[in-house]
């Protein structure tokens, strides 16, 4: 990181990254103060929701609770906002789009995923560290279950699944991809990404791009 030459208006900062093969979210690190409690308690949490994903705030206090822990739900559903995760259930779309996001249509309702780049999917997960926690996005091919692409965040900006678009792209081009709504797979950013290699996009969670 030492290399990069911030004030070099010949080269940008991202062709410095790209030059010396550097992830640029780790520039911009900054070391994130976390409470040793918050720790643990992150750290509790993310083991019951590997157990039971389908477990609110309100169950995953209970449990805390029940094992000793003093802790409320306002703090346990404070800190899996923090984390990126929530129950897994299906919701009534009561939410509208932000400005600008689209939906698009699921593509794989009886498709059988017979061969790499027909379907690659994304996803972001939480990482507990020793010393405080980051996001990790990876971009699969569905059927080999080969990791095209990922990217190490410790926020959950969408640059670093652009980034990995971005890196997974220059190595190929899937038939359908597929991801959830989030914010970061729904961004102006990531889907301008996909709109760039010609891709006729779909409403709702996947997106197609065409070879």
């Amino acid at each position: 990181m030492a290399l990069i030459e911030h004030d070099n208006k010949a080269v940008s900062v991202r062709e410095h990254c790209e030059l010396l093969e550097l992830n640029r979210s780790s520039l911009y690190y900054k070391k994130a103060d976390v409470d040793p409690e918050d720790l643990e308690l992150m750290r509790l949490i993310d083991e019951q929701y590997t157990k039971t994903p389908f477990f609110g705030s309100r169950r995953m206090a209970a449990s805390l609770q029940k094992n000793g822990h003093k802790v409320n739900r306002k703090k346990v559903r404070r800190l899996m906002a923090q984390m990126g995760i929530e129950a897994l259930y299906r919701k009534p779309r009561t939410s509208k789009l932000a400005p600008g996001h689209k939906i698009y249509p699921y593509l794989l309702h009886d498709v059988q995923v017979e061969r790499p780049d027909q379907a690659w999917v994304a996803d972001i997960t939480y990482i507990p560290m020793r010393k405080g926690f980051l996001y990790l996005v990876a971009i699969i091919d569905w059927h080999s279950r080969y990791v095209v692409s990922w990217r190490l965040s410790n926020s959950m900006e969408t640059s670093f699944c652009v980034e990995a678009l971005e890196g997974a792209l220059e190595l190929a081009r899937p038939e359908i991809f597929n991801t959830d709504q989030g914010s970061q797979f729904t961004s102006d950013a990531f889907t301008k990404q996909l709109n760039e290699t010609g891709s006729g996009h779909q409403h709702g969670w996947q997106r197609a791009v065409p070879r």
